[in-house]
């Protein structure tokens, strides 16, 4: 019998992955990672530790919280105070979600490991390479954030809910009884529960570390002042306290000099951009002489264009048509049909 550790948050998609997997003949450990310090956490514990009691598989817990502020909460503050947009989900997935967790289950002697994520994991028979496949529910697929993985981790990864829409896993958790069945999601960055990121950051770095500084025109005028670079985005429109003649956004910053400026929406678009920490799920070059399907956010549609390999390991993405509000610091990633091939960082 094959052993798969389950990562469950005690929630429900991560309580259904462990459910289909003991119902698939494998022998199931139930892993819980706590990550942050706050009742959402003993909670999800809690329901966790009650499903696998509720499966009858063996349940252990890890507490991480001090790797967690190491990798993605400083990687989350320093970003912003480096003037960039972080994505943390895509960090604490390539971290903490595959990584750590490789790393802590070896003890158990586990065949596989497995998580409630929304994609499919595909073989191509040909040439021996795994690839990672859009999800059955589209508008669930978590792809965008996988886009680091290597063939190491693809090889021994199962993703059962890639062949489910999210409706099916609540039917199926309420049909196997699960207590979490009903249970709602949490759609706010998990270590900042109200979602304020503002005063996280003044929390953790207090006033002194946001310097005011002027904020510019398309022309060069001084038309206000910010209140420290680190609270802006490119594209943001509200909370921006400047009144003008035509509805303002963000159009870029200028660390050096403490500046921000503003402009028209027709000033936010732009056909091309580079990337870098670039990674290719079969660790070879992205292929220069095709169109791929490409997405510069997870909440984006894809578009398309086409990629340009670097001298320095970056890449040069060029769009058949303009992309609103390309961010630095989030990521770019790209497919061919279905199947993700890589992405990399936006700088």
């Amino acid at each position: 019998m094959k052993k798969v550790a389950v990562g469950m948050s005690g929630g429900v998609d991560s309580s259904v992955t462990a459910y289909l997997l003991k119902k698939q003949g494998y022998e199931v450990v139930g892993v819980y990672l706590q990550m942050i310090e706050k009742e959402d956490a003993e909670k999800g514990l809690t329901d966790a530790k009650r499903v696998a009691e509720q499966l009858g598989i063996e349940f252990r817990h890890f507490d991480i919280r001090d790797k967690f502020k190491e990798k993605v909460i400083k990687y989350f503050t320093d970003s912003y105070i480096a003037g960039i947009t972080p994505n943390p989900c895509v960090v604490c997935n390539r971290e903490i979600k595959f990584k750590l967790f490789f790393d802590l289950v070896k003890e158990f002697d586990v065949d596989y490991l497995a998580t409630g994520h929304y994609v499919k994991v595909v073989k191509d028979e040909k040439t021996g390479y795994f690839h990672l496949g859009k999800a059955e529910d589209l508008f669930k697929d978590q792809t965008y954030f996988l886009y680091y993985l290597n063939q190491d981790v693809l090889s021994r990864v199962i993703f059962p809910l890639g062949d489910y829409k999210k409706e099916d896993v609540k039917k199926i958790a309420a049909e196997a009884g699960l207590h979490v069945a009903q249970k709602s999601e949490s759609q706010e960055i998990c270590f900042i529960p109200d979602n304020d990121y503002k005063r996280y950051l003044r929390e953790a770095f207090g006033d002194k570390a946001f310097k005011k500084g002027p904020v510019f025109d398309l022309e060069g005028k001084k038309v206000g002042e910010h209140l420290g670079l680190p609270f802006y985005t490119i594209g943001q429109r509200k909370g921006l306290g400047i009144s003008m003649e035509y509805p303002a956004y963000v159009i870029g910053t200028n660390k050096e000099k403490n500046a921000l400026y503003l402009g028209k929406n027709e000033n936010l678009f732009s056909n091309k951009l580079t990337a870098g920490e670039v990674n290719l799920l079969t660790g070879e070059t992205f292929e220069e002489n095709i169109e791929y399907d490409i997405k510069i956010r997870y909440s984006t549609k894809t578009s398309k264009g086409r990629v340009k390999n670097l001298p320095d390991g970056k890449i040069e993405v060029s769009f058949t048509e303009p992309q609103r509000a390309i961010t630095p610091g989030q990521s770019v990633v790209l497919y061919k049909e279905d199947l993700l091939v890589g992405g990399g960082v936006i700088m």
